[in-house]
């Protein structure tokens, strides 16, 4: 693995060229991610998502982002699968995006909290017909005897609701990360990443909302 190297040379990153508002500089970088020339297999909006439990023990796993706006970060999944009951002890988190294309990531750290039962609705609702199965019939993260058991499960619920809509499971639904950290990494020469922290402001120990700092970290 020693010979497993590369140089990042696409990019540098200025102050100067950092927009005061960060979620509009995730848009703005997201959007030239999603520009950029990439592989078909790469997906643009997929991101690691770290919880803990109350003892420290941390966990991570790809998950896709569906939302961004100026509240935060969303996306999806089982609330009783490790992640959502971490999340109910624990609700802090971080995101992490990668684009090797554009040799950038972006780290993300805030509370988690669930989005409002409409928000869910209206996404179960969009999504495929096999996916909304699968979330309504999979144990997600329950040990299972075996893999036909599922796909029984899922003919089944098909059977049940043939030419009917689907409702979304109480179990299933959306969480929203409101960040207090976020932080812009391009890759450069000779490890000399360029890395610019935006950091919500404090007053007498209370984050301020709207209110951020913003500074280049050492590489």
């Amino acid at each position: 693995m020693d010979n497993l190297r590369r140089t990042y040379e696409r990019h540098k990153l200025e102050r100067e060229q950092l927009l005061d508002d960060p979620m509009a500089q995730f848009k703005l970088w997201f959007a030239e991610a999603d520009e950029a020339p990439r592989p078909d297999w790469l997906e643009i909006n997929a991101m690691t998502l770290s919880t803990s439990d109350l003892s420290g023990n941390v966990s991570s796993r790809i998950v896709l982002l569906k939302a961004v706006d100026e509240n935060g970060f969303t996306f999806f999944t089982n609330y009783n699968s490790a992640k959502g009951q971490q999340l109910a002890r624990n609700p802090r988190a971080s995101l992490l995006l990668y684009w090797p294309h554009t040799e950038r990531q972006i780290r993300i750290e805030g509370t988690v909290e669930k989005t409002d039962p409409a928000t869910s609705d209206a996404y179960f609702q969009s999504r495929p017909r096999g996916s909304q199965i699968g979330a309504i019939v999979s144990p997600q993260s329950q040990i299972v005897d075996d893999y036909h058991g599922l796909e029984t499960k899922a003919a089944e619920k098909e059977q049940e609701y043939a030419n009917q809509t689907l409702p979304r499971p109480d179990h299933w639904g959306g969480y929203r990360l409101t960040p207090t950290r976020i932080e812009f990494w391009q890759g450069r020469p000779n490890r000399l990443h360029d890395r610019f922290a935006y950091q919500r402001q404090t007053q007498n120990g209370t984050t301020q909302s709207g209110a951020w700092e913003i500074h280049r970290v050492a590489p």
